[in-house]
């Protein structure tokens, strides 16, 4: 990377940090994490895969706050980066260890051995857990393996499954909105819903855990009430004053049966210009009925509601049909997108698809944004929008509204929010 694109990835990644800032602390029983980095990109990084975890974070740019800090509320684990300042780094080690400090302290560093093992020895010296450095860049894999090898955070459910009718039954699905940002403007544009069930026991369970086996009844209420949930979550924000187009999932053959235009016509907002909705349909879906995907969306554009065809790119034949497909947004596939920066082949694919969305009058939306670099070489290829955990992570609804209060009140009372387009 020149000395050139490294500052445009500065640039972004500041105006990206400031797009979607961490949301304020939840209650003390939530586990606690100090993140201390110079560098604010960093520190909003780990923010946000530690928040999507379960985890509360404080961000500190040197170890003068975390000092401070700990005097007043230890903390359950420690990121800390060791500058070019390695004392401020080995007097922050020794201020853990002589506050009591019972959780791991996670070295990052782009240091070299000696130093970084001079600061491991001097935590090891005051009987702290020290875990292995992790050396900059990293992913953000690998910090969620991090947090479950030490069992922190919110309880997993992956390796068990849940009945869907089950968790609908019980009150147990909940939605989390994950930012949508205008990669040009780097502002927020919009939000999209992901399902999450609630187990009382064993906590947050992904989609993996509940949706395969589930019946067609069960997948047509769980998308009725994703669909109540969003427009409701509109009516919440515009009352923020924020008017964002959310996004849900809904697969077609639950789309063909639902009452769409009732349930949007009794809970969408009111007051000022709505938005609108975007509904996500699997590519696969799109493609094997083409004359049913027209007619629905010609149906659901008569309510504000459009079309967006996701996961666009596993198709064979997608780019010679794209022209006859009815959608509003085209989603490229995330195996696009990972490592589009710098890898020869995704590259010149994802230019293609965006080139053609544009081509077609629409717009295309980048997911899986997790590097940087990725995220500045999406801007250079003209891509509208982006999603991905370098961008926000979903969240529970509370948190994402206390974002956008948090925003509002930094920017006194004007929200940084790309117009509904």
């Amino acid at each position: 990377m020149t000395e050139t694109q490294e500052q445009t990835s500065g640039e972004l990644e500041d105006g990206l940090s400031s797009a979607v800032d961490a949301p304020p602390l939840a209650p003390a029983s939530a586990p606690l994490c100090y993140v201390v980095d110079e560098e604010p990109s960093i520190r909003h990084f780990l923010s946000l895969v530690l928040h999507g975890s379960g985890i509360d974070t404080m961000e500190f740019p040197d170890g003068a706050g975390l000092r401070a800090a700990v005097e007043r509320r230890v903390p359950d684990i420690v990121f800390l980066n060791i500058s070019l300042e390695a004392a401020d780094s080995i007097e922050s080690v020794i201020a853990l260890g002589k506050s009591d400090f019972q959780g791991a302290v996670q070295l990052m560093s782009m240091r070299g051995a000696a130093v970084l093992d001079h600061v491991k020895n001097v935590g090891l010296q005051h009987q702290l857990k020290m875990l292995p450095v992790l050396k900059k860049p990293f992913e953000t894999e690998v910090i969620v393996k991090i947090l479950q090898d030490l069992k922190l955070g919110t309880p997993s459910v992956a390796a068990s499954r849940l009945d869907l009718d089950e968790a609908l039954e019980n009150g147990w699905m909940e939605f989390w909105y994950q930012p949508k940002i205008d990669l040009r403007k780097k502002q927020l544009a919009g939000a999209e819903a992901y399902a999450r069930a609630r187990h009382p026991l064993h906590g947050i369970a992904l989609p993996g855990a509940f949706m395969p086996g589930a019946t067609e009844a069960s997948l047509i209420k769980l998308s009725e009430m994703a669909l109540v949930s969003a427009l409701k979550a509109g009516l919440t924000f515009s009352k923020l004053g924020v008017n964002l187009k959310l996004t849900v999932n809904i697969p077609v053959n639950a789309l063909e049966k639902m009452p769409v235009e009732e349930i949007v016509y009794k809970y969408r907002p009111r007051a000022g210009r709505w938005a609108g909705l975007i509904i996500d349909v699997p590519e696969e879906q799109i493609v094997t009925d083409l004359a049913l995907a027209g007619e629905l969306a010609t149906r659901l554009e008569r309510c504000n509601v459009r079309l967006a065809i996701d996961d666009f790119g596993r198709g064979t034949s997608s780019l010679a049909r794209l022209g006859d497909m009815p959608f509003a947004e085209l989603k490229l596939d995330r195996t696009f997108v990972a490592d589009c920066g710098t890898d020869k082949v995704n590259a010149p694919l994802c230019k293609t698809v965006i080139d053609l969305a544009h081509n077609f009058g629409k717009v295309a939306v980048a997911m899986g944004i997790e590097k940087a670099a990725d995220a500045v070489a999406l801007v250079s290829m003209g891509c509208d929008f982006g999603q991905g955990f370098l961008l926000g992570q979903p969240m529970p609804e509370e948190r994402f509204i206390s974002l956008l209060r948090q925003r509002a009140g930094a920017k006194g009372h004007e929200l940084p929010v790309t117009p509904a387009q």
